[in-house]
Order: structure tokens, then sequence, then C-alpha cells
């Protein structure tokens, strides 16, 4: 019998029997779809915290206060060590840096009117807008004359000016922050979340105003910082840039020990998050192909069940001349045609599940082109191997057993 013959036959014993091809197709359907989904949501995830690092602005530096070791144990008080002095340092005296922004967040009320949101107040420089690099919306950003005098001026966020002001135009109304009266001078452009703080949804006043009118001074050494952004000069000049400040800041803090300050690099960043995330995409890809391995074990019990039941069938084509290879193709065939065609549909429910993800998340998920090769080709390879056991046997009956046992 030729192999077209066989192919004709397979399908027409399946199709006879859609019910159980169905369900024995399932965990093949099942094990592609969560496999070809993890792969592309894991690698949305990826390109979406590489954009959300990428947007902190290009070459940046993050200078904390505190050491890692410190900031990991929980219900430790982080040390101000930082301040706005050493920011003022650091632009002064490291030659390999362009743009400096100090900044400190709290949260407070703001109110315009009888609206009010309690949301996030920063205090920063006028070097911000660079550094990390935003847009104005429209109207201004701080100047050095506001942080000078501790001007009551504020620039919100698009998403904060939207949700206080409505229809109102924002640029020159009085609005409140605990209790303080400050002039909107500009909205920054949208832009989103960054570092756990959504710049979208924020107000920015300058750094001497949130220390003068709303937190007060919390540190003896000047006006405390959350963290410090530093631009260096290119890509090239990062590690330079890296090593000048951390040699100025141990001057200035008289250290001799341990950092009371750690630095990271976005580069830095956007390894660890690539190494999470991957770490993630495989750990799950890996549980998601166990399903393919079960899926594959149903193939097998129900081509040993088919092999019971079409025990006649079996006697009555090796009685007429069939082969051990011709029966032995004829089984391989039909459970290989189950694999395939429970790949093809995974195939489709999984991109379907990718489509849905990226409808209803931030995430821009794709579907793996790699992803569906691989485990169209294992689905494939699983039903070949799992349908050889079922197959050799049936290739083994004695015609004479097989038609008296019917």
């Amino acid at each position: 019998m030729d192999l077209s013959e066989s192919l004709k036959m397979a399908t027409k014993t399946l199709t006879a029997n859609k019910l159980r091809s169905g369900l024995t197709m399932l965990g093949i359907i099942i094990g592609n779809a969560s496999v070809i989904a993890m792969v592309g949501i894991g690698e949305g995830a990826q390109t979406f915290v590489n954009e959300q690092l990428q947007s902190l602005g290009p070459n940046v530096l993050f200078i904390a206060p505190g050491n890692p070791e410190t900031r990991e144990l929980s219900g430790l008080e982080i040390a101000k060590t930082l301040v706005v002095a050493d920011a003022e340092a650091i632009a002064a005296q490291v030659p390999s840096v362009v743009g400096v922004a100090p900044e400190y967040s709290t949260r407070s009320l703001v109110t315009y009117r009888s609206r009010n949101a309690n949301t996030s107040v920063i205090g920063s420089t006028p070097s911000f807008l660079t550094v990390r690099s935003f847009e104005m919306g429209r109207g201004r950003f701080l100047s050095d004359l506001d942080v000078r005098r501790s001007a009551q001026v504020v620039v919100l966020g698009a998403t904060l000016a939207e949700r206080l002001f409505r229809e109102d135009e924002p640029l020159g109304q009085q609005m409140r922050i605990k209790g303080v009266s400050f002039e909107v001078v500009g909205v920054l452009e949208t832009k989103g979340s960054s570092l756990g703080l959504d710049y979208d949804d924020a107000v920015i006043v300058p750094i001497t105003t949130l220390s003068s009118r709303i937190v007060g001074r919390t540190s003896p050494y000047g006006i405390e910082v959350s963290f410090i952004s530093v631009s260096a000069r290119d890509r090239e000049s990062m590690n330079r840039a890296e090593f000048q400040v951390r040699n100025l800041l141990r001057l200035r803090h008289n250290i001799t020990d341990e950092d009371d300050f750690f630095i990271q690099s976005q580069d830095t960043l956007l390894s660890i998050a690539g190494t999470i995330t991957g770490a993630l995409t495989v750990m799950l890809t890996a549980i998601a192909g166990i399903s393919l391995l079960v899926g594959g074990i149903g193939i097998m019990n129900i081509m040993l069940v088919s092999v019971r039941e079409r025990t006649q069938e079996i006697g009555l084509r090796k009685a007429i001349g069939a082969s051990q290879q011709d029966i032995l193709v004829q089984f391989m065939i039909e459970a290989v045609i189950l694999s395939i065609a429970g790949g093809v549909i995974g195939t489709v429910v999984g991109a379907a599940g990718i489509l849905a993800v990226g409808a209803i998340s931030p995430f821009n998920p794709s579907i793996s082109v790699a992803a569906v090769a691989v485990a169209v080709s294992v689905s494939g390879g699983i039903g070949l191997f799992f349908g050889v056991v079922p197959a050799r046997q049936a290739a083994k009956l004695d015609p004479i057993v097989a038609l008296r046992s019917a």
C-alpha cells in the first residue's frame, strides 16, 4: 500500500470518530497554545520593560541613598545621605557629565476648586526636563529663578491636568498642594511611569519649594533628595562618569569604608530586567510544555484503545496481504495527523490569546515564528514518538488470532 492510500485511510478513520479525535488532540492544542502564548507574552513584556527603562533618558546614571544591602532589609529606614548640594557638586566638578537632576518625591493632596487628588509631588530642578527626556505639552517648565526664589509654581502631568481641570485651561490657574497655593505654569507631554512613579499623574515643583513649603527639611546636611539622575556625555563616557561621581561623593561624605549611596546605570537596569523577564519566559514556557507531553501520552492511550477496537480490521488486512510495515505506517500516520492537527489549531488559539492580551494590556506581545515552528514540530514529533508503541503492537498482531478474537 502506498503512502497516499495510507494517508487517505487514516484521515477517513479519524473523521469517523470526530469526538474521540477531538478529545485526543485537546492536550496538544492546549500545549501548543500555551507555549506560543507564553513566548509571545514574555517577549512583549521584555520589550515593554526595555522601552520603559530607555524612556528614563539617554546615558543616564541613577544615584540613590543607602547601599543595596541596606535597602533590601525591610523595616530599616534608608539613610538620608544624598542632598541637593551633592547634585550641584557633581554638575560643577564632573567633566564627563552634561546634566544633573535631583529629585525628591512625596505624596500629598492636591486641590483645584472642589476637585482633589492624592498624588505624587516631585521636587526637582530645570535639568529634570533634559536629563529625563521629558517634553512640554504646553506652557513652560521650572526655571533657575523659580528654584532660587522657592517660587510657588507647579508643572502638571498630562493625566492629572485632565483629571483636575477637565475642560478648563490649567495654565495660569491657582491650585493648592497641602493647603499651599501654587500657580500652574506648564503641562508635560504624556510619557508614562518610570522608576515606580507615574509622572503623568504627578505634579512637579521646585525642589527648594518642596523643602520649605511642603515637607520641610528632613536632613541635617541640606535639602534631601530621593535620587539623583546624571546624564553622561555619551555612552562611551558612562563608566568614566560613574567612576568620577563615586569618587566625588566618597570625598564629600568622608567615606573610608562602604559607600552610603549606590549607582546604577541604565545598561545595568536593562540587563537585570532582561534576565528576569527571560527567566520567567523560559519557566512559563517549560510549564506550558508539560501539557504537550500530557497530550502525547493521551495520543498513545487512545491509539492503544484504537488497536484493541480494530483488531478484526487489522487481522483482515493482514490476511489479504497487508504487511507489518503497512499496518505500522497506517497507525503512525494517524498519530502524526492528530498531533499536527492539534498543533495547527493550538497555534491559532495561541495567536488569538496573544492578540487578546495585547488588546487589554500595555504589553505589545508578538507572535514568534520560531516558537510556532518549534511548537508544531515538537507536537508532530511527540505524535510520532508516542505513536510508535501502539503502531508496533498493531503491526505484530497475528492475523489468525486477530480474526478469532474479533
